[in-house]
């Protein structure tokens, strides 16, 4: 990656990003937002949780912060029809110094929104614990999509079960966030 020389740590490690191993209640509600249900449910209503969670704890907290074990990252995309600044609530990977999305979007039919405004502007902001830092995306190699679902797939399994549920039906994206 092109961040990660001596004028950049990396992304990851500027921002103070990192999963940890959680407890078992953690570990069980990330079994749990794996299955089918799980992500059935949280894909429709893990939003609304989150900005609830966020506006009550001063943005000090996150739903799956609280309820997973999980670091939130907030990524801030241009929307491809509007031209509006979205921001999605995501679940970054680190990777290589600096981190990964993965547009799993809860093993749903559809690719998320945010996959596709990054896809035609990818020029975004990323915003973790109140450091913010502006990104570009690309699409990762097949050897990197490859590295980043075996990275993923250690701090939160419900990877796995999102990439075998979408199966053919479509292909999910990894992107890259490089520093800007």
């Amino acid at each position: 990656m092109g961040d990660g020389t001596a004028a950049h740590p990396g992304l990851a490690a500027e921002l103070g990003y990192a999963h940890s191993s959680g407890n078992p209640l953690h570990r069980l509600v990330r079994w749990g937002a794996g299955t089918r249900a799980g992500g059935w449910v949280f894909s429709r209503t893990l939003r609304h949780l989150d900005d609830a969670v966020g506006r009550l704890t001063g943005g000090r907290h996150s739903a799956p912060g609280l309820l997973a074990g999980l670091a939130v990252l907030d990524v801030t995309t241009t929307g491809r029809r509007s031209g509006r600044s979205r921001t999605s609530h995501l679940i970054a990977t680190p990777y290589a110094g600096g981190l990964a999305l993965l547009g799993t979007n809860f093993g749903q039919a559809a690719t998320p929104a945010w996959v596709h405004n990054l896809e035609a502007d990818p020029r975004a902001s990323v915003t973790y614990r109140g450091t913010t830092r502006d990104v570009v995306a690309r699409a990762a190699t097949a050897t990197e999509a490859a590295e980043v679902f075996e990275l993923a797939g250690r701090f939160y399994p419900g990877y796995a079960h999102y990439r075998r549920r979408v199966g053919e039906s479509r292909r999910i994206r990894v992107l890259v966030l490089e520093r800007a």
